[in-house]
């Protein structure tokens, strides 16, 4: 597949690196300093699907351009979600394709499905307090990261309230060049209960993303990595 990379900081790299690997073709790399040339029709004819990844700032109108020109996007940028519902509307009204998630590691969706089961059952357990932390590099821009935010939703959501984590009250630490780290906690007078994730490079983001995409094309409607993986 052809696949235009929107952002082309260190993820966007990783992401070119794993489409070459791959067999796929790059044929757009666009950042801020020529969005403005290569953001258009012409350059788009014959792309097959657009990977984002940039700043909360930005996406929003680079995910809109590219449904506007009728090219699948996926996104994992983050920090930008009170506009999601604005997107997802888009994409239905324009019939096109749109993947969406907070972190495309698969390893990191195994521990939202963790996270989800684990908020059920501590429900019915008070004496546990509920704590979240991650750890990022330190050129990520949003704190608390997009993927701790969806752990703190997803866990509220799951124990229906009863289980909860403000977005305040996350504990989000920047660190060097550390990829990625997230940790659920459940502390009580007797014992401490802890799952977490660490990853060890980029890659696995970019893996999960360009396997994602790949699944994308052909495909339309409003998609996240539960569709992709289903289960």
């Amino acid at each position: 597949m052809r696949v235009a990379i929107i952002g082309y900081g260190k993820m966007g790299h990783e992401i070119e690196k794993v489409l070459v690997e791959r067999g796929h073709t790059v044929a757009l790399t666009i950042d801020v300093n020529n969005r403005a040339e290569m953001m258009t029709p012409e350059r788009f004819e014959g792309v097959d699907v657009a990977i984002e990844f940039t700043s909360p700032a930005t996406a929003y109108d680079n995910i809109a351009d590219c449904l506007r020109m009728g090219v699948p996007v996926l996104s994992g940028s983050t920090g930008w979600m009170e506009r999601k519902a604005e997107i997802d509307a888009l994409c239905g009204e324009l019939g096109g394709a749109f993947f969406y998630s907070s972190n495309y590691s698969l390893g990191v969706n195994v521990l939202f499905r963790l996270n989800r089961w684990l908020a059920k059952v501590m429900a019915n357990l008070p004496q546990y307090s509920p704590k979240i932390e991650e750890t990022h590099h330190i050129h990520k821009l949003d704190a608390p990261s997009g993927t701790a935010a969806t752990l703190a939703e997803e866990m509220r959501v799951a124990s229906e309230g009863r289980v909860s984590v403000a977005k305040d009250d996350i504990i989000s630490y920047r660190e060097g060049e550390v990829p990625g780290i997230h940790t659920i906690t459940y502390d009580s007078e007797e014992d401490v209960l802890s799952v977490s994730h660490s990853a060890k490079s980029r890659r696995g983001l970019a893996l999960g993303a360009v396997l994602a995409a790949e699944w994308l094309v052909g495909r339309k409607g409003v998609f996240s990595m539960d569709d992709f993986l289903a289960i």
